[in-house]
């Protein structure tokens, strides 16, 4: 019992044309252009929209009030929901083509990275290899070596390379504090 936009059109009740808003709605209706049982039918239709928006609006409220009994005899409280509409929306980023060639590219320069540190440590532990054996540094652990037997006395030789460096600082410590020593004594 619905009168739609084709029916006013095909009676002359609505002309196809752009309608107007704001003050331009105002200016441009012509009230006194329609005869009186055009605006009879038009109050009609009016209260008729109305009344069906009204009963909608009634209809609506009582089906959000079953489905919100529904759900509490179910036991599905608020925040299930959101966990469903949350898991489910991921679903659907997940399943995209842009998601899945993000990933790809992602885990690919993942392994790229990955590639590169390594070959990065091997080669800075190549280097240190290259360093350790370099007459160099055997020239500064030979020194290293007779400075210990020194100031240790008769301890064997050898031992790792930090405990050559504590006794270092430790005799150069005592060294220190014997010459501050004979000097308060002058």
């Amino acid at each position: 019992c619905q009168v739609d936009n084709f029916d006013l059109l095909s009676k002359g009740l609505l002309k196809n044309e752009a309608i107007p808003e704001g003050e331009d709605a105002v200016a441009t209706i012509n009230v006194e252009a329609l005869s009186e049982e055009e605006q009879d039918e038009l109050r009609r239709e009016l209260a008729k929209v109305e009344e069906e928006i009204q009963t909608l609006s009634q209809v609506l409220a009582a089906k959000e009030k079953h489905l919100a009994e529904i759900k509490r005899k179910l036991g599905i409280t608020s925040l299930q929901e959101l966990k469903q509409n949350l898991s489910r929306g991921w679903q659907d980023v997940t399943s995209t083509n842009a998601y899945k060639k993000t990933s790809e590219t992602l885990s690919q320069a993942g392994q790229k990275a990955s590639a590169a540190f390594s070959t990065v440590g091997s080669a800075i532990t190549k280097k240190l290899e290259d360093v350790k054996n370099s007459p160099t540094f055997k020239s500064f652990e030979e020194k290293v070596e007779n400075l210990k037997s020194k100031v240790g006395g008769n301890k064997p030789a050898g031992g790792d390379f930090g405990e050559v460096l504590n006794s270092t600082a430790n005799a150069s410590a005592t060294e220190a504090t014997t010459k501050q020593t004979e000097e308060e004594t002058q």
